[in-house]
Parts: structure tokens; C-alpha cells; sequence
């Protein structure tokens, strides 16, 4: 999975996005500061087709509608505003329709400025975009990818909003709890890692492994001009990706993970061959 996964591109000439402080908001009507949030705002390099393309299965998603604008329009939204979502999930379809074995979840977590009818402006977007692809609520334990090819089922949507209730193919947010460690400290959050996979539910829910650092105000302060990237992940990524790789999947095991510049190494390629290790189990056991 990756993280913020459409924060690849962010409008600097667009308003500062409602999930911000009135201070930033305030601020930002300073050319220079939309630059430097821009550096803290990008958590992703790579498009959703070239993260596709990379092995990436799960999108962390966060959605707006843009203040003062006139229809029910909705963006992707990471302080600054990203592209349309209906462009997104566009951009999804059309690799699904390529790769017809393929799934993907997508995890719509937060949401901004938004009422019912952006709501269900949003959730009929989803229909259109992916139809007869999505696959409705179901026991977790059930959904094995033989069960999704012969459903002819691609997508998995996570809706973190009460209307979820009224259709089908929205799945709960409390189905994929993804518990945050908000540090900028590695060893803080491999030990947060480790805790949360001990308390992981045994049953009914996914789960995923935040694998990433947040920078706190302190942290932007001192290094306003590096970035996210340069100040705490590119430093970071060896001893998280090192924790990848000592990591089991199934039950109590890891089972989503994700993170920032997932091309800057191995990430995804490391995560998918933690699933040779319950082949691996398969065969000893038969």
C-alpha cells in the first residue's frame, strides 16, 4: 500500500485545503509558503498507474469538495488539493480492465467539507467508474482472490462515512483499522508496528501497517526547505524496510503495508514476497 497514495501532484494555485489550520490558511496567502507545504504535502512520486504498475494493491485516500466552488466536484486532498477523483479512479479502471486477475482496495478516510450530497455525488463517481467490478460486503475471511475471480470482482472500497450503510459495495472504515503512531522516531514506530500487530483482531477486520514517519510542527520549523522526503524518509526507509523483511503474513501476522516514496527502494517487492512464506507453509503442511 502506499500512503497519501495521490499526493504525487498538488496544486500550489489552488486554495489551502479545509483539513488545515486557520493559521496555514492564513499564511499561505504567501506565495513561498504553498512551495515549502508542497515539499511536505507530495508523499507519493509515482501516479496511481505507475504505483499499479509497481506492485501497489492498497490507497490511502483522502477527499474534499473545493469551498465556494459551484457542483458537487470532488478532489483528493493532502493540504493542498490533488486531481479530481473521478480522474483517479479512471486511471485505476482502466489498469483493472487490463489486468481483469488484478484487485485493488481503495480506502476513502477522511473527508472535508463534504455533506450528503457531496457524499453521494462521490459514491455514484465510484459506481460509474468501476460498475459490476466492485465487490459487496462480505465475511473478510471469505474474500480470497479465487473468490473475487469468479465473482468477476476487482475492487474493494472502504467508505469511513455513515452512509456506507446504504449500499452494498461500500465496505465499513472499522473493517480496515490502520492504527498511526504519529512519530518522527524509527524506533518509536517499529515498536508502535509491533504493538498494534499483537492487538491485531483475530477475526472479521483487515489490517494495515502504517510504515511511515510524520513530521510534527517542530520538524517542518527546522527543516522548512528539505521536506518531507529529504529530512525524514529517505534517512529512515532502510531500518522500516529491514522490519518488512523480518515480518510473517497471516493470522496476527502483517497484512497491509504501507508507505511514503514507495519507489525509493524495494518496498513493494519486498512486501509481495512476504506472501512466499505462507506457500511456503502450505507445502510443509501437506
Amino acid at each position: 500500500g502506499s500512503h497519501d497514495s495521490f499526493s504525487y501532484w498538488v496544486d500550489e494555485k489552488s486554495p489551502v485545503g479545509p483539513d488545515q489550520a486557520t493559521a496555514i490558511k492564513r499564511l499561505a496567502r504567501i506565495s513561498l509558503v504553498k512551495k515549502i507545504m508542497k515539499k511536505w504535502s507530495v508523499t507519493q512520486n509515482l501516479t496511481f498507474k505507475e504505483q499499479l504498475e509497481g506492485g501497489i494493491r492498497y490507497f490511502d485516500l483522502r477527499v474534499s469538495s473545493k469551498p465556494g466552488e459551484i457542483g458537487q466536484e470532488i478532489y483528493f486532498i493532502h493540504g493542498l488539493f490533488g486531481i479530481k477523483v473521478w480522474d483517479g479512479l479512471k486511471e485505476i479502471n482502466t489498469f483493472l480492465e487490463q489486468h481483469p486477475k488484478e484487485v485493488v482496495f481503495l480506502d476513502f478516510n477522511h473527508f472535508y467539507a463534504m455533506d450528503d450530497s457531496h457524499h453521494f455525488f462521490l459514491i455514484n463517481r465510484i459506481r460509474s467508474a468501476f460498475g459490476s467490478k466492485l465487490c459487496s460486503v462480505e465475511c473478510v475471511e471469505y474474500v480470497t482472490l479465487q473468490y473475487m475471480w469468479e465473482k468477476k470482482h476487482q475492487v474493494l472500497i472502504f467508505y469511513h462515512y455513515p452512509l456506507y450503510q446504504e449500499y452494498s459495495f461500500l465496505w465499513p472504515g472499522n473493517k480496515m483499522p490502520a492504527p498511526w503512531a504519529n512519530t518522527t522516531n524509527v524506533r518509536k514506530l517499529l515498536q508502535f508496528l509491533e504493538t498494534t500487530l499483537e492487538e491485531r483482531s483475530r477475526y472479521g477486520t483487515f489490517h494495515v501497517s502504517q510504515a511511515i514517519l510524520t513530521p510534527q510542527v517542530k520538524t517542518i520549523a527546522r527543516h522548512l526547505i528539505r521536506g518531507l522526503k529529504n529530512t525524514l524518509v529517505h534517512r529512515n526507509l532502510p531500518m522500516i524496510l529491514n522490519w518488512v523483511k523480518a515480518q510473517k503474513p497471516g493470522v496476527m501476522g502483517v497484512n497491509i503495508i504501507t508507505s511514503d516514496f514507495v519507489e525509493l527502494v524495494d518496498f513493494a517487492a519486498t512486501v509481495i514476497a512476504l506472501n512466499d512464506l505462507l506457500l511456503e507453509e502450505d507445502q510443509s503442511a501437506s
